[in-house]
Formats: structure tokens, sequence, C-alpha cells
């Protein structure tokens, strides 16, 4: 199986952008419940983003 760079890229986008947003969104269960669900909205998109630019 070829090694998927796009989902890399993604993944280190959003959780680069909620590493930089962190220490202003509370405390760690609230950080943990938000990135939980950032993962999710992530895995989610992402499938959708492919098929739109063609891969």
């Amino acid at each position: 199986m070829p090694f998927d760079f796009t989902a890399v890229a993604w993944y280190a986008a959003i959780c680069g952008v909620l590493s930089a947003l962190a220490p202003s969104l509370g405390g760690v269960g609230l950080r943990l419940a938000i990135g939980a669900g950032v993962g999710v909205l992530a895995a989610t998109v992402l499938p959708e983003l492919k098929g739109m630019m063609g891969y």
C-alpha cells in the first residue's frame, strides 16, 4: 500500500492549528475533548476533500 502524503499533510495542518490554539482552550479535559472532536471531523472530511481533488 502506498504512503498517503495527503493524509499526513492534512493531519499535520489540523494538529498544528489545534496546538497553536490549545493553551487558550481551557483545561486538559476540554482540550482532549476538542482534540478528539477535531480528529473525528478531520477524518470525516478528508475523503470528501480527496474526492474533490481527484485522488
